[in-house]
């Protein structure tokens, strides 16, 4: 059967074979720089880094795009946002977002647990999302409406019940969340109480996709970045996870709006209540 011209699949398979595409080159470059001596600066005063390797990967995937789409506009993690060449164009309302190296701390440190990330989005929704690991040479890909698929087919989330010693769990902030936030110390603390094993991986891309293959029963995030939020939870989404805000509320986050609007609780629909009475048990140290 012929696909309608309007089918998804379709619609954006240009798209995910360019971010295939240029994800794999760019995770190519970081692993054969792994082990190289590259320079590191500091990225603000919250202890974050940027690398050289960041820096190469995203002028690759920036390139890449702007060769095939000139007119689309791009948020990068390093180079920020870079307007379309619209001549000839009104617009098209998209937006490519990359993080070249999700994980550079662990990169500066030999930790070999890092990940390329790029989405597409139309307006505020993802369309395309695709997660690299250099490491692994394994490769995720989602497009909206269409599932979620990695090198052993289609990825449907956790599937398994609940252990009664308690969910493996992954936990992210974003940058800007100071250390002795109080939100965030409450939270962590009934996580790593009630949880088997509470994950900081300091790569939210690569939870996410741990959290569409089923590897992992949860991810609770505050405050979270917005670069890598739309590639990873399109994945999740696209692979029958259930992602709503801390207070049981339909998840309404995304890139281009306020840091307190992605704070996040994901996991499968029937563990969804078990997980977000972990989050209302921390209600009275503020959890918001």
């Amino acid at each position: 059967m012929t696909p309608a011209p309007d089918d998804p699949s379709e619609q954006f398979a240009a798209e995910r074979e360019l971010a295939v595409s240029a994800a794999r080159e760019a995770g190519a470059l970081l692993r054969s720089r792994f082990q190289d001596d590259y320079g590191v600066r500091a990225k603000g005063d919250d202890g974050d880094v940027v690398t050289e390797l960041d820096v190469q990967a995203e002028d690759l995937i920036v390139g890449r795009i702007q060769e095939r789409f000139p007119h689309d506009r791009i948020l990068a993690e390093e180079a920020g946002a870079l307007d379309g060449d619209r001549n000839g164009s009104a617009g098209t309302g998209r937006t490519w977002l990359i993080d070249p190296l999700d994980g550079s701390n662990n990169v500066v440190i030999g930790l070999p647990a890092y990940v390329v990330g790029i989405a597409l989005c139309v307006g505020d929704a993802a369309a395309v999302g695709v997660v690299h690991d250099p490491v692994t040479d394994r490769t995720w890909t989602a497009l909206a409406g269409c599932g979620a698929y990695g090198p052993l087919g289609r990825m449907t989330g956790p599937g398994r019940a609940l252990s009664p010693a308690g969910p493996l769990l992954a936990w992210t902030q974003g940058h800007g969340v100071a250390r002795d936030d109080p939100t965030a110390g409450a939270l962590k603390e009934v996580l790593e109480v009630r949880s088997r094993r509470l994950l900081q991986l300091w790569a939210p891309l690569l939870t996410w996709s741990m959290l569409a293959r089923g590897a992992i029963d949860g991810f609770v995030g505050y405050r979270a970045e917005a670069i890598d939020l739309p590639a990873g939870a399109l994945l999740a989404t696209e692979a029958g996870v259930e992602i709503r805000a801390l207070d049981g509320s339909p998840f309404r986050g995304n890139a281009t709006g306020p840091d307190t609007d992605r704070s996040f609780v994901a996991g499968r629909p029937d563990d969804m209540p078990y997980l977000l009475d972990l989050v209302g048990r921390s209600a009275a140290a503020g959890v918001r």
